[in-house]
């Protein structure tokens, strides 16, 4: 198997663990891989009173760094206006965060961490 296809099978897995964790710490789920244009969330949840928007990334291992790293300001912003167009086609109108939650999964170990209020919306609309 490739390394892009290997990559895309350990994200899935990844976003899996997220979910059930999210769902183990009391969270509802209202979407997966929530798409609009071209922008696509990971996951998009509820704990009241938020709504959350959650970017994952999952690594098999630290030897390129933390995963938290590839959440720069361009993958900031790119958040941002997914969440900007979510809010405005469901009518949101109540407290938005985003969450970042990192997993390095290596030979049946999970090492996850979930980081609540990870960076503020960066207005580009």
């Amino acid at each position: 198997m490739n390394n892009k296809k290997n990559n895309k099978i350990l994200g899935f897995k990844g976003e899996q663990i997220a979910e059930a964790y999210l769902l183990r710490k009391g969270f509802a789920i209202l979407q997966k891989n929530w798409r609009w244009r071209r922008l696509e969330v990971d996951l998009i949840a509820r704990k009241d009173p938020y709504l959350i928007f959650v970017e994952v990334k999952t690594r098999s291992s630290a030897h390129y760094g933390d995963p938290l790293e590839a959440v720069g300001r361009k993958k900031e912003r790119y958040l941002s206006n997914a969440a900007t167009a979510y809010i405005r086609k469901f009518g949101w109108e109540q407290e938005v965060r985003f969450d970042i939650i990192t997993i390095i999964k290596t030979e049946g170990k999970v090492r996850l961490r979930h980081i609540e209020n990870a960076f503020f919306p960066i207005e580009t609309y």
